[in-house]
Order: structure tokens, then C-alpha cells, then sequence
């Protein structure tokens, strides 16, 4: 275990965390929204600090961010917990692991040396932080991120945008970009699917603009969820409204954990939520878990030419010549475009 950060002293031993905007108080004994983050003798501990559950290599379009290192690899860890309980998740075998199994911690022991020396070793550009919600490792990240900056690593969230911000901006420096999921555009979703809220969302995505972190957005479309055209218009304008050049990722829903009663959603309504987001402009705008369909190519949004080919998440050509556009000569917004 180790210390956490961002927390008070309360009265009669209780800590109040404020990692992330559910600001738990937590008595003696006990533990957070998360699961991971425990009050042992006035003392904030993270049980997850180097408890690695998942370790891999991915493509960078898999987190997904096609407008950072367009190509290239990251190396993904991720541990147990979370501080969303979303009845959709795809990874709650460890998202929400310590909540079903009495709060027991799993993991494969690392230290941040560890983790990127390995990132080196195996020639990866970006570090990701991911799986689960990477605040709530928040520690073990950003050791790991100081470490990974010094070697030349690059540092990647993909995070449900619930952090604080008193804690997004002490991880700002380390951190080149993120990837924030918006699941709907009304409270009472993010209450009764996630066990959250909207607001502190929004306001982590405006804030990352703010701090300069290279920022894309994905919407998980939910039949009868989040799929009406108002809502999906609502978002789109709210992304335009933090920049024109943020990428929005519209992607499939398919059933999975507890919300096993939807359907897939048609490709008719990605296809539709990218229309929207183009009406309101948005630059660019892209269908994901459909591979094939087309949405996944970077397109100029000057003059239409197909710049960046995608299959799925398998990056497949990239024709833009120093970030600009070849056919017209238009900048593409991105990192390492």
C-alpha cells in the first residue's frame, strides 16, 4: 500500500478523498466509491499501488485517439476498481472486481521502473493509463508518468472525466493526452447507468482543454439511452463549444455486464450521431466497433480528401505530408499528425 493524495482529516479519524468529485468520506476501516482507496488509522492508502491486473501492447487507436502518434504503440496498464459502477461496462471483471469479491485486491506486482522499462523495451511511444478508471490508481499513474516523460514516453488517459481538478492539474504536465468518455447529456443517466453525475464531467473536459492536454471524446451510443437526436445534438454542441478540432468518437454499444436487454446499435445511428456532429462542426467525427464502414478514416475537413485510412483499430496509411492536408494544403489538428 501507499499513501494516498488528495485527502483531509476529518473529525473521530474520517478522511474525506478528494481524488475525484464523488469527495468520499470515509470512515476508520473503510473504503470508497472505488474500492481501492482505504482509511487505516487517520490514513488514506491506495490498495492498488503496483497491483498491475492487465498489461499489454495496443495500438494507440484502440484507447481510442486517432489525432495523437497516428500509428503507434502504447503500452496499457490498468488495475482493479473503479469509481463508476456503469451497468454497461465491457471491463468489469476488474472494473469492478474488489465490489463482487469482498473487496479483495488483485494484481501482478510493479513498480513504475518496471512498467517503463518495459514500455522501452518493446518500443512503445505512449504510455496509456486505462481498462479501468486510471484515477483511481492515480499514484502508481503518476509515478509512472514522471518516470515514462524523462525517458520520452508520452502519457495517455483514458478516463471517464470524474477526477477533480484539483488532481487534473497536478497530473497536466505529465500528461499529453486523454480521452474522456461523455455517456450522456442528462444527470439522470449518469445517476441511474454509472452512479454518477454530468456536470463535473463536462467540466473535466473543458479543463483539459484548458491545460492544453490533447483531448478526443467518445459516446458510447445506448439504444433508448443516450440515442435521441436532441441529446446527441446537445453533445456535439457542447464539443464544439470546448473546439471545433476535438475529435468525437460515436461508437457502437453492443450488450454487456448488466445491460444485456439492449441491442447493437445500428451502424444507422453512428452514421446519423456523425451527421449531427459535422451539422453542428465538429471537424472530425468517427464510428467506432463498426470496422468497415468507412467512419474510421481521418478526412480533411476543408476539402473532404481521405487523409488517414483505418480498418477498425488497425492503422493502415497516413498521407498527410508534415500535418497538412496534401490535396489542399489545410493543418490537421493533432499530435504527431
Amino acid at each position: 500500500m501507499k499513501e494516498a493524495m488528495f485527502y483531509r482529516s476529518l473529525p473521530e479519524g474520517g478522511i474525506q478523498c478528494n481524488l475525484c468529485n464523488h469527495r468520499c468520506k470515509i470512515k476508520e476501516g473503510k473504503r470508497g466509491i472505488c474500492g481501492v482507496r482505504e482509511n487505516r488509522d487517520g490514513k488514506l492508502y491506495s490498495r492498488v499501488y503496483g497491483k498491475i491486473i492487465a498489461e499489454h501492447i495496443d495500438p494507440i487507436e484502440k484507447k481510442p485517439l486517432f489525432h495523437f502518434l497516428p500509428g503507434s504503440r502504447a503500452f496499457s496498464i490498468g488495475t482493479v476498481g473503479c469509481n463508476f459502477h456503469c451497468k454497461h461496462c465491457q471491463n468489469f471483471h476488474i472494473s469492478q472486481y474488489p465490489q463482487e469479491h469482498r473487496g479483495e485486491i488483485i494484481g501482478q506486482d510493479r513498480t513504475p521502473e518496471q512498467i517503463v522499462a518495459a514500455a522501452k523495451a518493446a518500443g512503445c511511444e505512449a504510455m496509456a493509463y486505462t481498462y479501468n478508471e486510471p484515477t483511481i490508481f492515480y499514484e502508481f499513474a503518476y509515478d509512472t508518468a514522471l518516470l515514462a516523460q524523462k525517458e520520452g514516453i508520452k502519457n495517455v488517459f483514458v478516463s471517464n472525466g470524474y477526477m477533480s481538478s484539483d488532481a487534473a492539474r497536478h497530473i497536466s504536465p505529465y500528461l499529453d493526452a486523454i480521452n474522456i468518455d461523455l455517456k450522456a447529456f442528462n444527470d439522470r443517466s449518469y445517476k441511474e447507468v454509472c452512479g454518477a453525475r454530468l456536470k463535473p464531467v463536462l467540466k473535466t473536459i473543458q479543463l483539459m482543454k484548458e491545460l492544453n492536454v490533447w483531448l478526443e471524446v467518445t459516446t458510447l451510443i445506448i439504444p433508448g439511452l443516450n440515442d435521441g437526436e436532441q441529446e446527441l445534438r446537445d453533445i456535439a454542441c457542447f464539443v464544439k463549444g470546448v473546439g471545433s478540432e476535438v475529435p468525437w468518437h460515436v461508437s457502437q454499444f453492443y450488450p454487456a455486464y448488466k445491460l444485456m436487454d439492449r441491442p447493437r446499435t445500428p451502424v444507422a445511428t453512428l452514421r446519423r450521431a456523425r451527421e449531427i456532429g459535422m451539422e453542428e462542426g465538429l471537424r472530425y467525427v468517427y464510428e467506432g466497433n463498426v470496422p468497415g464502414e468507412g467512419g474510421e478514416n481521418t478526412q480533411c475537413y476543408a476539402c473532404g480528401a481521405v487523409l488517414v485510412k483505418r480498418y477498425g483499430l488497425t492503422f493502415i496509411q497516413n498521407r498527410l505530408q508534415d500535418g497538412k492536408c496534401p490535396e489542399c494544403g489545410t493543418r490537421i489538428d493533432g499530435v504527431g499528425m
